[in-house]
């Protein structure tokens, strides 16, 4: 996400209005997931105003509507599709991913007509498909056949690390409980299977609200991502935290931390250090 009520005072500073948002989040952070698009498909004017906000080097990854992934599951829906990608044109050229969430019900017995699907797309469109079915973890021949496929596409498996959100047993007393159940009630409890079927491997981290609490969850991404990188690989990082207010702060945390291990440019101060929302106060 990139509009948080709760980042006024942290990250983009006093003053700045709801719809500066996305342009000073450009301004440090070079890809966001949009989320939104699940849940409702955006106007033309909202599509042209996020193109306006952003930069040629900036990279979305939008889902699919939910009313073709889950409701329709994949079939009978190429118009829905067709109208879809027609509303999000203006923005073709700066999608890091066109993401297909599928349904833990969504199983082996439904993988033609996920290929089916995703050959209406055409062969430049960036494809990411996260499963949540059981059989694709269990290392068995349905999960080989699925990763065979993907590879063969060039399509990448998006990884789900929920780990942080359920490492502690919650009571009600716990000072994150409300953030923490939810997040553990809606995210996915699967092995983390840290495998890049294409170019642009996608790890959705879902951290602990306690910052602390998250760093040796992260300590094998720092071996991982140091080496898609270095195998030519371009991967996309999503963090994210139960509640997601520290979720900025989270983020340039682990990256100064992937920094270390990989040679990659520093991030830009965040608006409120810059001063951004002082300074067009006036």
């Amino acid at each position: 996400m990139w509009s948080n009520n709760q980042w006024q005072q942290s990250f983009y500073g006093r003053g700045t209005q709801p719809s500066q948002r996305l342009e000073k989040y450009a301004s440090v952070f070079h890809t966001v997931e949009g989320n939104t698009t699940f849940y409702a498909t955006p106007n033309a004017t909202t599509v042209k105003n996020w193109h306006a906000a952003t930069h040629d080097e900036f990279r979305f990854t939008f889902k699919l509507p939910q009313h073709i992934t889950h409701q329709q599951m994949l079939q009978g829906c190429q118009s829905e599709l067709k109208s879809f990608m027609a509303i999000m044109e203006p923005l073709h050229e700066r999608i890091g991913q066109w993401t297909i969430q599928l349904p833990a019900a969504f199983g082996p017995q439904n993988l033609e007509q996920l290929t089916r699907f995703c050959a209406l797309f055409p062969p430049s469109f960036p494809i990411g498909i996260e499963v949540r079915h059981p059989a694709f973890f269990a290392k068995g021949d349905d999960e080989k056949r699925l990763n065979q496929w993907l590879i063969e596409k060039g399509f990448d498996r998006i990884i789900m690390d929920s780990r942080p959100v359920f490492s502690e047993q919650l009571t009600a007393t716990h000072p994150h409980y409300e953030s923490l159940l939810d997040a553990q009630q809606k995210k996915p409890k699967v092995p983390v299977h840290a495998i890049a079927t294409g170019n642009n491997p996608l790890i959705r981290f879902i951290g602990h609200p306690e910052e602390a609490l998250n760093h040796s969850f992260f300590t094998p991404w720092l071996t991982k991502l140091p080496k898609w990188v270095a195998e030519g690989k371009q991967p996309y990082l999503m963090i994210h935290t139960s509640d997601n207010l520290i979720a900025p702060e989270l983020a340039a945390k682990l990256y100064s931390q992937l920094q270390l291990h990989a040679e990659l440019p520093d991030l830009t101060e965040f608006p409120s250090s810059r001063g951004d929302a002082q300074i067009q106060m006036f």
